[in-house]
């Protein structure tokens, strides 16, 4: 699928807030993302971002507000193979009896006709994403048997054989060795220059410049939106980790 020529934002968010009974996840949350960017999003555990990502792909509904991906709701998004979502290691059932290459093939779904047979252009789509992520030579051991760095980049390349447009990666270095993580990193910046957006949560604040071109720092609200450098100030990060997680925040490992 060629990208699309909508002049709408990738991610246009206004006013969305999301409550679990009595707690408050997301609260009046506002942003745009345009095409061809890697958004950062950061804030300690609990401040929103998953509930952010379950909203834009529609799995949570949001008490008020809308969003929309490139002008679209987010079911006619998904119907329309523009957003593929990386979620959470824990989110993910590893011991479900499905090689690396079906995981891929997942991807092909919804170019796929009701009985869901791969033709050629589906099986290379498959070859081409493996290839780029660096597990052509694992496509058939099962998932669940990859180390995390290897699942994170098994998604990734699923939603690269959808050829989506808006990409949503939820903790994709959390627990991932050095390989893979500069892997992921340097896929995402060969996403972008392709056309494609990318949304990605993450704690690697020391990264983040290196990562992103812009940056969210979530915390229910947005506390700050911009570049890198002008979220991550010690004014900034305070806010959101207070003074003790201030330092710890800066001083991150890549990949911890």
């Amino acid at each position: 699928m060629t990208l699309t020529t909508t002049t709408e934002p990738a991610i246009a968010v206004e006013g969305l807030s999301v409550s679990y009974g009595e707690v408050t996840a997301v609260d009046d949350v506002s942003f745009r993302l345009h095409r061809a960017q890697v958004c950062g999003l950061i804030g300690v555990n609990g401040s929103g971002k998953s509930t952010l990502f379950k909203c834009l792909m529609g799995l949570v509904t949001a008490q008020q507000g809308s969003l929309s991906l490139f002008g679209l709701t987010s079911t006619a998004a998904r119907k329309g193979k523009l957003v593929a979502y990386v979620p959470q290691s824990e989110d993910v059932d590893w011991n479900f009896p499905v090689s690396v290459g079906d995981v891929v093939m997942m991807g092909r779904y919804a170019h796929m006709g009701p009985l869901r047979h791969p033709t050629r252009a589906d099986r290379a789509a498959v070859d081409e994403a493996l290839e780029r992520v660096g597990l052509t030579q694992l496509r058939n051991r099962q998932v669940g048997e990859l180390s995390g760095g290897q699942r994170k980049r098994a998604f990734v390349a699923r939603g690269i054989a959808q050829n989506a447009q808006l990409l949503l990666l939820d903790e994709p270095f959390a627990g991932v060795d050095k390989t893979s993580e500069a892997t992921i990193v340097e896929l995402l910046h060969d996403l972008k220059d392709e056309g494609r957006t990318i949304l990605v949560s993450t704690h690697d604040l020391a990264g983040l410049p290196q990562l992103c071109d812009r940056a969210i720092l979530l915390h229910q609200r947005i506390l700050a939106e911009g570049t890198p450098d002008d979220v991550l100030t010690h004014a900034n990060l305070a806010r959101a980790f207070g003074p003790a997680g201030t330092a710890a925040a800066t001083s991150t490992e890549p990949g911890a």
